[in-house]
């Protein structure tokens, strides 16, 4: 699903970037450009952000 219209940015392409380390919704401004158009999407990108290092916390956690 897209969640920045304005550069075609999905929420495959927000995990993945969590995935490799971003922390914070300037890490995905960076690395993916994410809320630098419009921002619309700020809120929702951050919001899944969140969630996505949220579970790897809990899989981490899990796995031990």
């Amino acid at each position: 699903m897209y969640v920045c219209v304005c550069k075609a940015i999905t929420d495959h392409q927000i995990r993945e970037a969590a995935q490799n380390g971003a922390l914070t919704l300037d890490d995905l401004r960076r690395d993916l450009g994410i809320a630098s158009e419009c921002g619309n999407c700020a809120a929702y990108a951050r919001q899944l952000l969140e969630e996505t290092i949220e579970n790897q916390c809990k899989a981490a956690w899990d796995s031990d």
